[in-house]
C-alpha cells in the first residue's frame, strides 16, 4: 500500500469513526433522557410505551452498527486489499464491447451488494420489526419483492449504463456534459412514470373510499392551488404497520397517496394537516430547489471527474493493472463520498428548513395547528420514533427537526412555557 492509499484509507476511517462517535452520542443521550415523557406527549404515551420506543431505537441502532462494521470491512478489502484490481481484470478478460463491458461491470457489483445485504434485511424485517409489532410481511412476499427489485434494478442499471457509455464513446471530450444531461432527463422521466409503472409493482393503489374525505382533500389542494389527479389509498399494511403519506409524480400526474395504516389512526383534520404539509413542499418549491442544488453539484462533480479520469492518476494510485474508465468511476465514487461527507450537515439543514416552512404553511392553511401537532404525535407514537435525539447528531443527520421541537414551533413556545 503506497502513501496516497494510506492517506485515503485514513481519511475514510476518520469519516467512519466520526459517524460512529455521533451515533454513540445519540444513544447515550437517549439512555439518559429516554424514560421522560415530554410535556407534548402526555396523555398519548406512557412510560411503558416510551421504554418500548427507546428499546426499539437502541436495538435498530446497535444492529445498524454491526451492519455498518461489516460493510466497512468489505469496502476496505475491496478498495485496499486488491479485490478491485482482481475484479476489474476479471471482467476485462471477457473481451466484451465497451458498452457491454460497462454494463456487466456495474451489474455484478450491484448484485454482489444486494446479496451481501440479504442477511441483514431478513434479520431487520423478521426479527427486529417483528419483535416490536411492525412487520406484517410473509416470507413469500419478501421473496417476491426481492425478485422484483433485482429485475427492476437490472433493467434500470442496464439502461443507464448503456446510455452513459454510448455517450462516452460517441463524444470522448464532452461526454461529461451529455452524461449529466441524460441523468437529469432520466431522473425527471422516472419521477413522471413512477406512479404508473414502478409503484404498482409493489403495492396496490385504490381510490379513497370515503367520498367526504376525498372531497375535503381536493378542496384543501384547491385552496393551495395544487391540482392532483386522484387521492389513493396504498395497502402498506401488508408489509408493515408503519404509517405515512406522500405526494407522487410531477406535473399533471401528481397524486396523493395515503397509507391505509395512516387512515386507521388519524381523524380527518389530522390527515388534512399531514397533506397540507406535503402541499407546502410543492408551494414553496422545495423539490425544485433541492433538485437545482443537487444537479448543480453533480454538474461540477462530473466535470472534475472527467479531468481526473483523463490524467489516469487514480489507476496509478491504486496500482490498477487494467486502467479502465469503469474502475476510475468506482474509485471516484468512493473518494467522492469521503470528500463530500462535510456537506452532510448542510443538506440536512436545508431539509430541516424546508420541513419547518412546510409545517408553518400547513398550520396557516388549515388554521388548525392543533391537528398538525396531534398528527405528528400520532406518527411518532405509532412509528416508535426517537423523541430524544442528541442535538449534534440531529443537526448532522436529521432531515426533519426533532418531533418535540416541531410541535413546539407549530403550537408556539409560549404555550408550553405557561404550561
Amino acid at each position: 500500500m503506497n502513501t496516497y492509499q494510506i492517506i485515503i484509507l485514513l481519511s475514510y476511517l476518520c469519516v467512519t469513526a466520526f459517524g460512529y462517535w455521533l451515533q454513540f452520542l445519540n444513544l447515550s443521550h437517549l439512555k439518559r433522557y429516554g424514560d421522560i415523557v415530554p410535556e407534548e406527549f402526555k396523555g398519548y404515551i406512557d412510560e411503558g410505551l416510551l421504554k418500548k420506543t427507546r428499546d426499539y431505537t437502541l436495538e435498530h441502532s446497535r444492529f445498524g452498527f454491526i451492519e455498518s462494521i461489516f460493510d466497512n470491512i468489505v469496502v476496505i478489502i475491496f478498495f485496499f486489499g486488491g479485490l478491485l484490481n482482481i475484479y476489474n481484470s476479471w471482467v476485462a478478460s471477457f473481451n466484451l464491447s465497451f458498452i457491454l463491458w460497462g454494463i456487466l461491470f456495474f451489474l455484478i457489483l450491484s448484485f454482489a451488494k444486494t446479496v451481501l445485504s440479504i442477511p441483514f434485511d431478513l434479520y431487520s424485517t423478521f426479527r427486529i420489526e417483528n419483535k416490536y409489532g411492525f412487520n406484517t410481511m410473509t416470507g413469500k412476499l419478501w421473496l417476491t419483492d426481492f425478485l422484483k427489485s433485482i429485475l427492476l434494478s437490472t433493467i434500470l442499471i442496464s439502461i443507464m449504463s448503456a446510455a452513459a457509455f454510448f455517450l462516452i464513446k460517441a463524444s470522448p471530450e464532452y461526454w461529461w456534459f451529455f452524461v449529466w444531461l441524460f441523468f437529469l432527463a432520466f431522473s425527471l422521466f422516472m419521477m413522471y412514470i413512477s406512479p404508473y409503472v414502478i409503484e404498482p409493482l409493489f403495492n396496490k393503489f385504490t381510490p379513497v373510499e370515503d367520498e367526504e374525505m376525498e372531497g375535503s382533500i381536493k378542496d384543501l389542494m384547491k385552496k393551495a392551488s395544487i391540482k392532483v389527479s386522484r387521492v389513493f389509498k396504498m395497502d402498506a399494511s401488508k408489509r408493515s404497520k408503519h404509517t405515512n403519506a406522500y405526494f407522487s409524480g410531477i406535473g399533471k400526474v401528481k397524486r396523493i397517496v395515503l397509507y391505509d395504516t395512516l387512515l386507521q389512526i388519524m381523524n380527518k383534520n389530522e390527515i388534512l394537516s399531514v397533506l397540507a404539509h406535503e402541499a407546502g413542499h410543492w408551494k414553496k418549491k422545495h423539490v425544485l430547489k433541492m433538485l437545482v442544488i443537487i444537479e448543480s453539484l453533480s454538474f461540477i462533480g462530473i466535470y472534475i471527474s472527467f479531468h481526473i479520469i483523463k490524467t489516469g492518476i487514480l489507476g496509478r494510485l491504486f496500482d490498477i493493472q487494467a486502467d479502465t474508465i469503469f474502475v476510475n468511476l468506482i474509485l471516484l465514487g468512493f473518494i467522492g463520498g469521503i470528500v463530500s461527507f462535510p456537506l452532510t450537515p448542510l443538506f440536512s439543514y436545508l431539509s430541516r428548513r424546508h420541513e419547518k416552512e412546510a409545517d408553518k404553511f400547513a398550520a396557516e392553511m388549515t388554521e388548525n395547528p392543533e391537528a398538525m401537532a396531534t398528527s405528528l404525535i400520532k406518527l411518532s407514537k405509532d412509528n416508535l420514533s426517537n423523541l430524544y435525539p442528541h442535538p449534534l447528531y440531529a443537526s448532522f443527520y436529521y432531515s426533519h427537526p426533532p418531533v418535540v421541537k416541531r410541535i413546539r414551533e407549530i403550537m408556539g413556545e409560549e404555550k408550553y412555557k405557561r404550561g
